[in-house]
Parts: structure tokens; C-alpha cells; sequence
């Protein structure tokens, strides 16, 4: 089967969907003799995501690798091909009370070996962790239409390099992910969702509060008031009107997420945090799930992610919140991560103006932003990949070793 598909209003491109890892390596290989580029897709959730490619070619989608390959669940661990849905692999997993404990938006678009090549991450990464730390075996067709193995299906493997971790956010630029090994969690008995608002001035002070609290919370999440009514509404509930939201998750046994709950509610201090709500079970699933989502939020016409360090959290939010454009923010505040969406009548020029101050923010405070959706067309004068990094040397190296004829995604990142 054969279609076609644009990129960055690059193309048209011919898509293939190989039904087997042999097709894979066939649509690969003859990419290669033709001196054409093979672009991966999964579910089409995060196409936007780097630079526009530079290279005719043809797309090659896994989405009829499908398939669950292994599932000892006694072993917590599965082994399925890389087109096989965030939302189906959600379902299989709960069927034996287990889990990847990973949020990723549009699940049931988005796909396994997207995920991977992106490294998505969302709230439950503060407590839980991101890909990197699920991942024991990956299977990757490189440039010869040949599938490599890397790690293994069982937890305890130090055998050679660890390339897992080296192909888990390579924006598929090393090859295509053709199947992945997956460590997984019990699911936990009880969860809760804490939220609390609070004046600009007390965010920094909460947040430190926060960060010495005896609780342990899987997720820590920083909204200002715009993104709160977003969250809100998709949420069906509204959220604490204040300036600044806090949403703490609890996830444990029923008891250790009781005393969380209510220790955390004893250590804020009175004028600290008002409005203070505690959502349990059922009705906190709806925020869960709109916290998870609203990173891929559909009205925004320009979104940005920058990493600082913890601390840096509260300035960099405040700051931003004082842009006269706008913005709706979600701050992953334990990761230090913070996502903004700008949407209205943004245009190229005042989005460069913006991202310029963010970046120079972001980089004083020891890390750096990139921007992971807009218009096509202002890619040349947007900062998409950030401040250059001194690794970059490095990664090109590693490019040039495994795809040495530039087959795989080129252009898609800056070197």
C-alpha cells in the first residue's frame, strides 16, 4: 500500500507501510541504493517536531508493525513492534494490573516507536521517570535494511554498549525502531490529585516548599491562570482561580496516599496556598488526563519547551507570564520543565522577539529551549533547536558512524 504525505509542507512524499520487519528492511534498502532519504512515521502525532527535511525520499510507516511479541507478565516485561499504540499497549498491560507509567499525549494515535524517537515525557516523569528508564531491548533497521539488536528481554542485562538509551530520543535520524522491550510497574493502588492556588509572589516559596515536603509526589505541576482555564475545561472542573495553580500527584497504596495528602495539606502554610482541593480516584482521573494532554494543545500556534534547573522554575515562569502576547504555561516544576503555548494572531516576527528573551533566560539558568511546534515557515529564523551545544561535535560523529549516507531523517536535526 502506498500514499503520500507532507513534512514540514515538504514533499508530497510516498509513504510505504510495510507489514513485516523483512518489508522494512526492503523499503529501506531500496531508499538507499536510490540515494533517497527514509523519513519514519508512527502515528503522525509529532511530525512538527525539528527542522524541515532537506532530501527527497520516501515516509515509511510502522504502523502495521503491530504486533505484541512477548508478554511474560510474571517477569514484568513485554516486547512489541514499534507500531503498536501508547493507548492498545495501555489496555494490554492493565489487563495484568500493570503499566508504563509514561504519559504521552493522543495515545491512542501515537505509537511506541514515536514515542521512543521523541523521548516524550509529561508530569509523571518527577516520580517515575521517562523512557530511558523503561527501555532493556530495542530492535533498529539501519542503513543496510538490516535489523540490530541492542540489551535484551529480561531486567538484569549489562551485556555491551547500552544503544538503548542512545536511539531513545534520536528523532529517528539513527535508523527505524522495529520493535522495544519495555520494563514495566504494578499499578498503583490508589492515586490523588492536590491543588492549591497562589499569588506570582509565593509560587518560588511553595515550590521550595514543596521540593523539602516528607511527601513524595510522582507529579508537580505549575499552571498560570490562562493554562488552568484550559485544564480546567477539558477537565470538566475548574481549577482554583489564582494567578498561579499547583497540582500535586500522590500514586502508592491507599494508605501511604492518604498521609501524603494530608501531610502536604499540614505543611502549607496558612497565606501560602489557597483554595485547596484534593481530588482521589475516579474524580481525579479527568485533571490526570488533561495535565497529560494539554502538552499537544491543538489551539496553540506556537509551542516551546525549555529545560531549566528546579530552581529556576518560578523566575522563568514569571517572567514569561509578563510577555504582552500571552502565553499558556505547564511546568513540569520538579523536572524543571517548562512547556508554553502562544496561539491568536502570533506572527513570525513577535514569536522570534519572544523565544529570544525565553532563550536567554532559560540558557542563564544552565539549560535551554527548543520549539517543538509551529508554522513551517518560520522555522528558518526560530531558535527550533535551541543555544548550540557543545556535544554537538559528538552527535554528529555518532550520525556519521550508523548513518553514514545521511539516509535517515536529514535535515531533521541541526548537524
Amino acid at each position: 500500500m502506498t500514499d503520500s504525505c507532507l513534512i514540514d509542507d515538504f514533499g508530497p512524499l510516498p509513504v510505504r507501510h510495510p507489514a513485516s520487519v523483512a518489508e522494512l528492511g526492503d523499503c529501506v534498502r531500496a531508499a538507499a541504493a536510490a540515494a533517497q532519504a527514509v523519513y519514519p512515521l508512527g502515528g503522525g502525532t509529532m511530525l512538527g517536531h525539528g527542522l524541515s527535511p532537506t532530501k527527497p525520499g520516501v515516509a515509511v510507516s510502522t504502523a502495521r508493525l503491530d504486533q505484541v511479541l512477548d508478554y511474560p507478565a510474571r517477569d514484568m516485561t513485554v516486547t512489541v513492534q514499534s507500531g503498536f499504540t501508547l493507548a492498545r499497549l495501555g489496555d494490554l498491560l492493565a489487563a495484568e494490573n500493570q503499566r508504563l507509567p509514561i504519559d504521552v499525549p493522543n495515545a491512542g494515535q501515537a505509537t511506541l516507536g514515536g514515542a521512543l524517537a521523541v523521548n516524550t515525557s509529561g508530569p509523571r516523569r518527577y516520580g517515575l521517570g521517562t523512557l530511558r528508564d523503561y527501555v532493556i531491548g530495542i530492535s533498529v533497521v539501519n542503513d543496510e535494511g538490516q535489523e540490530v539488536k541492542a540489551g535484551g528481554r529480561v531486567v538484569k542485562n549489562v551485556a555491551g554498549y547500552d544503544l538503548c538509551k542512545l536511539y531513545v530520543g534520536s528523532l529517528g535520524t539513527l535508523g527505524v525502531i522495529s520493535q522495544v522491550t519495555l520494563k514495566l510497574k504494578p499499578r498503583p493502588e490508589a492515586h490523588a490529585l492536590l491543588t492549591l492556588g497562589c499569588g506570582g509572589e509565593a509560587v518560588g516559596s511553595v515550590l521550595d516548599l514543596l521540593h523539602r515536603s516528607r511527601t513524595r509526589p510522582v507529579c508537580l505541576e505549575l499552571l498560570n491562570a490562562a493554562a488552568a482555564r484550559a485544564v480546567g475545561a477539558a477537565s470538566g472542573g475548574a481549577l482554583p482561580d489564582s494567578p498561579w495553580i499547583l497540582v500535586v500527584g500522590f500514586e502508592d497504596n491507599r494508605e501511604a496516599v492518604s498521609w501524603q495528602v494530608q501531610q502536604l495539606i499540614k505543611e502549607v502554610p496558612p497565606g501560602q496556598g489557597t483554595a485547596v482541593t484534593v481530588l482521589a480516584e475516579k474524580s481525579a482521573e479527568p485533571l490526570w488526563s488533561a495535565l497529560v494532554e494539554f502538552a499537544a494543545w491543538p489551539a496553540a500556534r506556537l509551542t516551546f519547551k525549555a529545560n531549566v534547573l528546579p530552581s529556576a522554575v518560578a523566575d522563568f515562569c514569571r517572567q514569561a507570564a509578563d510577555l504582552p502576547d500571552g502565553l499558556l504555561m505547564q511546568a513540569h516544576a520538579g523536572s524543571g520543565i517548562v512547556i508554553g503555548h502562544a496561539s491568536g494572531d502570533l506572527t513570525a516576527e513577535r514569536a522570534a522577539a519572544m523565544l529570544k528573551g525565553r532563550l536567554a533566560t532559560a540558557t542563564a539558568a544552565h539549560g535551554n529551549l527548543i520549539v517543538t511546534r509551529c508554522p513551517p515557515a518560520w522555522k528558518a529564523a526560530l531558535p527550533v533547536w535551541g543555544a548550540p551545544r557543545g556535544d554537538a561535535w559528538l552527535m554528529r560523529r555518532v550520525k556519521e558512524a550508523l548513518d553514514p549516507r545521511d539516509v535517515f531523517n536529514p535535515g531533521r536535526l541541526p548537524f
